[in-house]
């Protein structure tokens, strides 16, 4: 009996200490110069959005011509649209149907595509901003909820975040311009995370707050300016520091753990890291503003 009972023991220690190193796992990443591969026809402005869908497509957003841009998983060219529909590219984000949303900043509006490009819904009053629940002013990024809810950051002029069904029916919104809890100085990117609450990068309050489904508070968390947010497949938060030009990854605690980059034009240096998004894989991709490129950060 004894010896079984040491063997239950030493067995429940080894799951602790097995759980725990996978916890605390380190990540670490080396950029994939040269994974882009465009048509001469295209020329990359300035990058501000990415996401990458089931079959390991990637999806770029930029201000230029052919604002969307899809690639296969070696990063080889597919197709692209948007000129007859973008007026600004700012957030892109690939739903559970790998279905494209992005937000647009010139026209106020926030856009659902088919993953070949049909344009499926269109939300917010084309080239008029506002206030209305129907109305967006310079929205920045949208989120998705465990049922399909539809979250957008309407971040650059109405400092609000706004909740709706997954047809595009209002349901709540929250915030207000200001730097007290709940309040925004530029709501610029969101994400929902595995336990259904709402992650708002507040940032020019270089903070990033948590919410409940509802919009109520939950923590803040301070210290960095968050441009982008992205989860991978294992639920790690990683935060696009546009202004320190770093890849930040946060714990549970919103402490961070891990950085990586520097300003400058290098691979796996950074101008301006704006959004992000995560591959299967782990493997992340990063979209630059003042570097106009898309790059590949690979998962070692």
């Amino acid at each position: 009996m004894k010896k079984r009972t040491c063997a239950f023991v030493m067995l429940g220690v080894a799951f602790v200490l097995s759980s725990y190193r996978s916890v605390a796992e380190e990540i670490d990443f080396e950029p994939a110069a040269g994974f882009v591969k465009l048509p001469d026809s295209i020329k990359l402005g300035r990058c501000s959005g990415v996401g990458v869908n089931s079959k390991g497509q990637v999806y770029l957003f930029h201000r230029g011509k052919q604002p969307i841009i899809v690639l296969d998983s070696t990063g080889k060219y597919l197709r692209s649209w948007g000129d007859d529909v973008i007026g600004e590219a700012h957030g892109l984000r690939i739903d559970r149907d790998d279905n494209v949303w992005v937000t647009d900043i010139g026209n106020h509006q926030v856009f659902k595509f088919s993953p070949a490009g049909k344009l499926l819904m269109a939300m917010g009053k084309a080239g008029t901003a506002g206030d209305a629940i129907d109305e967006f002013n310079k929205p920045t990024d949208v989120a998705f909820g465990s049922k399909g809810e539809i979250y957008v950051a309407d971040g650059y002029g109405n400092t609000r975040v706004m909740k709706f069904t997954p047809n595009g029916g209002f349901l709540t919104k929250w915030g207000e311009a200001g730097d007290g809890p709940n309040q925004f100085d530029t709501p610029h990117t969101i994400v929902v995370d595995r336990k259904g609450r709402v992650i708002v990068g507040d940032r020019e309050n270089d903070r990033v707050q948590v919410f409940d489904a509802g919009g109520k508070l939950l923590e803040i968390w301070p210290g960095f300016a968050p441009f982008g947010l992205a989860h991978d497949g294992q639920g790690n938060l990683f935060v696009a520091d546009g202004r320190a030009h770093k890849i930040l990854r946060l714990d549970a605690k919103g402490k961070v753990t891990t950085s990586w980059g520097e300003e400058g034009a290098d691979a796996g240096q950074f101008q301006l890291p704006h959004m992000m998004a995560a591959d299967a894989s782990g493997n992340l991709f990063v979209a630059e503003i003042l570097g106009m490129r898309f790059q590949k950060l690979v998962r070692k």
